[in-house]
């Protein structure tokens, strides 16, 4: 798969954001400024100044929209939806080199707000992802309680659950268990 660094970091970042969401079963971090500020630092989201409660709430916005993406039943609906998404985003590219990474380009507009940002970023991540036939990358996890997105970055496009530590090993067990009852 021939995404750069920073496209697979970008639809790193969007799988995160959309677990976020409490529809996912996970714990929904995005309740605050500070919830936000942390996730723009761990995912390294440079060229923002301040984050106001007027951005939590866009990107609490923009959380939903992502996640409708990704459950897109297949690729031209998913299509139809990154358009409607990219119709209303302000992009600029800009070549960049920054915090070690090497030379890249960043599609947000300069002074847009965070959530502009992310919809620049992420939807060009993921429209490349789709000019790249690889829109069934975008997974949800097969355990059947839980519903988080991940990436599957494996070679040979196997992987099923978001992570095999937890609902993977879960998921083992429970077969082996059923296995030696049979």
């Amino acid at each position: 798969m021939p995404l750069s660094h920073d496209m697979l970091l970008s639809l790193t970042a969007v799988a995160d954001l959309i677990n976020s969401a409490p529809e996912t079963g996970g714990p929904d971090w995005l309740t605050d400024v500070a919830g936000l500020e942390a996730y723009l630092t761990r995912h390294r989201v440079s060229g923002i100044e301040t984050v106001a409660a007027a951005d939590l709430t866009q990107v609490r916005a923009l959380r939903a929209t992502f996640h409708e993406l990704f459950a897109s039943p297949d690729a031209a609906t998913a299509v139809r939806r990154l358009n409607v998404l990219l119709d209303r985003t302000p992009i600029t590219a800009h070549l960049t080199e920054h915090d070690d990474f090497p030379l890249h380009v960043h599609y947000f507009a300069p002074g847009s707000s965070v959530a502009d940002h992310l919809a620049a970023d992420f939807g060009v991540a993921l429209a490349h992802l789709l000019v790249e036939g690889e829109w069934e990358r975008l997974r949800t996890c097969a355990a059947p309680d839980c519903d988080k997105v991940f990436m599957d970055e494996s070679r040979n496009r196997s992987r099923v659950y978001c992570d095999s530590r937890t609902c993977g090993n879960r998921m083992h067990v429970a077969a082996y268990r059923a296995r030696r009852r049979a």
